[in-house]
């Protein structure tokens, strides 16, 4: 009894030790990552603006100069520092590295799945990545596309700046020069490097993940070059404001080779000098890109186990609310593994192969968005590259032109923007116009944005920021599933599988007008706002929701009513 009593209390004294040891290791961890995060900062805001050292010397009165100058266009701008990515950090951690062992265990139990089945319903092994081959269709043409691209990134903002900068200085007409040469740079944007590209696409019918490929390529290289325009113009501007120098403008126009640099390096905002590793580990560049190749993979696994099962079963019946809400809650699985495969090869594995190869030291492509209590901060952490740009040239560069007066209109410009360019590339890519996205982002995304700010802390947040961002991948994967299906196998004289939001819209707002009209004492409204309000978002929906409202007309349009007449008259 006392050896069982002895055994018992050691047993307790064990187990307090490890609590004790968990606890005092996640406080110390979270003390050095915040004191590590905070040093970062403080270094950073310290370290002076890195002036390029390839450059000839400048004199004093052109250091000043400049100093004054990036103090005034940048403020505290984008520093670059030496810092390791994120997720490189934890999976240092061996519970951390569990959970990316997990998705590697779900994925050989899609392979098994997957043939296995394969193996009942055809007797043989079917190895064929017919969904992959499809989706990377004509990929010489992407690859000459592409090339066509770069070369005229590289050699119009660069010649147009060179030529604007060795003239400006000593051109009598500053102005119309420069009115000139930027009205030839915003021609280059929108018709060489936004309508061509497109164009192509569009004309040759691109699968989706060339179309992919050659849109956000496009995205990226019309940011860059106004990132490259952006911050050398001022500099130039600000000795040419210096009556009395007389020095050349040479040491400000940057080389070709900082350009090229640039045109590579993963990051949208452009300076002439950024931190450097001393050596390139190729080991780390193969394991990058080999993960990238296994996410694809593993998102082909997504798409032929949990996505076209299911959508190209509806798209061959009728569709009713129940059906919708199930699609819906269907959906938020491949949604979500579709988003963390995105995120992981894209902002970690990409950027990082990339700048791995180019010795780019400054890795916070990303912060910890997993823990964010609210939409604001999750805008702020997902992308950290497409956030800096967006803040710095948009926000930043809107309110600089107000005067610090409007910060709402400033953060509504961003979400606006980044809003069109989101749907501008699924338009492309998918071959057809259906604003999902776009609605969900500049409805939900900006309510939210208000709703769930920077205030809102503990752990029910951070619950419902992951609520919400699930349900809107399932949203979002189950309405674009279904058009993709509608436009290619439903025919025009069927009930499309969003045929219902039309319903439902069109019965709502016909309810109201026909309540309006039998009210005796809502009959001075029959003209006023509210009955134009209905009419408005009629045409509203018409526009945007073609093919759903012809189904609704066609299905609840009985030809001896007079809602038919209406319904037949709108469409």
């Amino acid at each position: 009894m006392e050896v069982e009593r002895l055994i018992s209390k050691k047993l307790q004294l064990k187990r307090k030790a490890e609590h004790l040891k968990s606890d005092l290791m996640r406080q110390f961890d979270s003390q050095v990552l915040e004191f590590m995060d905070s040093l970062i900062e403080e270094s950073a805001s310290l370290e002076p603006a890195p002036v390029p050292a390839v450059f000839s010397p400048l004199s004093d009165k052109e250091r000043s100069k400049l100093r004054h100058l990036q103090g005034s266009s940048h403020g505290q701008g984008k520093q670059f520092v030496v810092r390791r990515s994120l997720l490189d950090e934890l999976f240092e951690v061996n519970h951390i590295r569990t959970i990316y062992h997990m998705f590697i265990a779900l994925l050989i139990l899609f392979i098994l799945s997957t043939l296995v089945v394969d193996f009942i319903d055809e007797g043989r092994l079917v190895l064929d990545f017919d969904l992959l081959v499809y989706v990377f269709g004509q990929f010489p043409l992407v690859v000459i596309t592409w090339i066509c691209m770069f070369l005229s990134v590289l050699v119009v903002p660069y010649s147009l700046f060179h030529t604007w900068a060795s003239h400006y200085h000593e051109s009598s007409h500053g102005t119309l020069w420069s009115l000139l040469l930027g009205s030839l740079f915003l021609l280059y944007q929108g018709l060489g490097l936004g309508f061509l590209p497109t164009f192509v696409v569009v004309k040759n019918s691109f699968p989706p993940a060339s179309c992919f490929i050659i849109i956000l390529e496009q995205v990226r290289l019309m940011m860059k070059a106004h990132s490259y325009i952006r911050e050398n113009v001022p500099k130039v501007l600000a000795l040419a404001k210096d009556q009395s120098s007389s020095s050349p403008v040479s040491p400000l126009i940057p080389q070709l080779s900082n350009y090229i640099y640039f045109l590579f390096a993963p990051t949208l905002i452009y300076r002439d000098k950024y931190p450097r590793n001393p050596v390139i580990r190729w080991s780390y560049v193969a394991s990058k890109l080999l993960q990238v190749l296994g996410c694809l993979f593993y998102a082909y696994y997504v798409f032929v186990r949990l996505c076209i099962p299911q959508f190209r079963s509806i798209s061959q019946q009728l569709f009713d609310l129940r059906a919708m809400v199930l699609c819906v809650f269907n959906s938020i699985l491949p949604g979500v593994l579709v988003l963390f495969l995105a995120f992981f090869a894209f902002l970690h594995c990409w950027l990082n192969a990339f700048a791995e190869m180019l010795r780019f030291a400054d890795r916070m492509f990303y912060k910890d968005w997993w823990n964010s209590t609210s939409f604001a901060n999750y805008y702020r952490t997902w992308n950290v590259v497409v956030h800096d740009w967006l803040y710095y040239y948009v926000y930043c560069d809107f309110l600089w032109m107000s005067k610090k007066r409007f910060r709402a209109a400033g953060m509504l410009l961003v979400f606006t923007v980044s809003a069109v360019v989101h749907e501008y590339i699924l338009a492309i890519c998918f071959g057809f116009f259906y604003p999902v996205l776009f609605c969900l982002f500049m409805c939900f995304g900006m309510m939210f944005n208000f709703i769930l700010h920077d205030r809102r802390k503990g752990p029910i947040w951070n619950v419902i920021m992951w609520t919400a961002l699930f349900l809107g991948q399932g949203v979002i994967i189950c309405l674009y599933s279904q058009e993709w299906y509608a436009q290619r196998y439903c025919p025009l004289q069927e009930v499309y599988t969003t045929a219902h939001l039309g319903k439902t819209f069109i019965l709502g707002s016909y309810f109201i007008a026909v309540q309006i009209k039998k009210s005796k004492s809502f009959k001075l409204l029959r003209c006023s706002l509210r009955s134009n309000l209905v009419f408005t978002c009629h045409v509203l929906f018409l526009a945007l929701f073609p093919r759903a409202a012809e189904a609704a007309f066609l299905e609840l349009s009985p030809p001896d009513q007079p809602s038919s007449r209406l319904l037949r008259g709108c469409n």
